[in-house]
């Protein structure tokens, strides 16, 4: 097996209360996943959570479906090993390439930023023209377009990849003047919409800039609170919730350790200090 739950079962009035402690994991290719991470600690603050960013292979924008799939599966198979109870691709390339492939393959929820936001979209009547920024592996899959078309056939969707910018966050550029021009480069067409995509999760990093380019109502979309959301359904679905008087700790681990990881960390994170732990990939 590749995991041993750890569950508190307490009876009381005939009902059975179940408690996992076990921590969720997240995995991106990067520093872009903690945008995700840190809208989920916001809603919870009692759960424990590995993260596990890929930046030895990092970028995944540009690298073939074969290897990215290769590079999800280490990536949730270190996860497992450290005994998580479910698992959040925190990135856009391996969340359109990889997860219809390998979430089937282990005993454990996996789950993308592509469906639950699709699903969101569907629901909001006010939108029929969207615009999708995402890596150049991303757009090329159709991922998103095929995701929102699913559950809204009549969507306008306007897909533009933009490959420059991920590896600008992963260098800390994003909010100087080059990551302004770049941002309003890449939206060209696509100010006259009801709402933008951000399908990279490196890119909420250049939110300010993309508000900018769209209309003043334009709906900006940040995966990272829908995944949220969408995971406090799930986990209280699959009984698989941390007790609520826990503190939740987070451990973060990178396949390679010298990169600007840790000082963008702490920017967007607002924290002094991030300590990071060496990921030894099978």
């Amino acid at each position: 097996m590749f995991y041993n739950a750890y569950k508190y079962h307490n009876y009381a009035k005939g009902m059975r209360f179940i408690m996992d402690n076990r921590p969720i994991g997240m995995f991106d290719s990067g520093v872009g996943g903690l945008t995700v991470y840190k809208e989920i600690r916001k809603k919870f603050p009692n759960e424990n959570i590995i993260y596990l960013g890929d930046t030895k292979s990092f970028p995944y924008g540009s690298k073939s479906k074969e290897n990215i799939i290769d590079l999800t599966k280490k990536g949730i198979e270190f996860l497992i090993k450290k005994d998580v109870k479910a698992i959040i691709i925190a990135c856009g390339t391996a969340t359109s390439q990889a997860l219809d492939v390998i979430k089937d393959l282990y005993p454990i929820p996996i789950i993308g930023i592509i469906e639950p936001t699709a699903r969101y979209i569907a629901e909001k009547t006010e939108i029929s023209k969207i615009g999708i920024v995402a890596t150049a592996g991303t757009i090329r899959s159709n991922g998103w377009a095929n995701a929102l078309l699913n559950y809204k056939p009549n969507l306008n969707i306007i897909n533009k990849s933009c490959p420059l910018l991920a590896p600008m966050a992963e260098e800390g550029w994003t909010d100087n003047e080059i990551a302004k021009l770049t941002v309003h480069e890449y939206m060209r067409g696509l100010q006259d919409i009801d709402a933008l995509i951000l399908g990279c999760t490196h890119y909420p990093l250049f939110t300010n800039f993309f508000k900018n380019e769209t209309r003043e109502n334009t709906e900006i979309i940040n995966t990272g609170t829908i995944i949220a959301d969408y995971l406090k359904t799930m986990l209280g679905d699959k009984l698989l919730n941390s007790s609520e008087s826990a503190r939740g700790n987070t451990e973060i681990f990178l396949t390679d350790t010298e990169c600007n990881f840790t000082s963008i960390a702490q920017k967007l994170l607002e924290k002094n200090t991030i300590n990071v732990n060496k990921a030894v990939m099978d």
